[in-house]
């Protein structure tokens, strides 16, 4: 199965060493540390993503 991973817009802005990408599936999003692309990654279902992507949206200081 082939990915086609998209760098996260946020990811490397200035000084943020933290990269990230994302790769959509039928089944839901990859994610995974754009800096070690074989180094494995994340599986959320779309409701998942959804999820954490709001939670992150509302503790922005975290």
């Amino acid at each position: 199965m082939t990915v086609q991973w998209r760098k996260s817009s946020r990811s490397g802005v200035g000084d943020d060493k933290v990269c990230v990408e994302l790769g959509r599936l039928e089944q839901g999003i990859w994610v995974r540390d754009s800096k070690n692309p074989d180094g494995g990654h994340l599986s959320f279902t779309s409701a998942e993503f959804g999820a954490l992507v709001s939670w992150i949206k509302r503790h922005p200081e975290r």
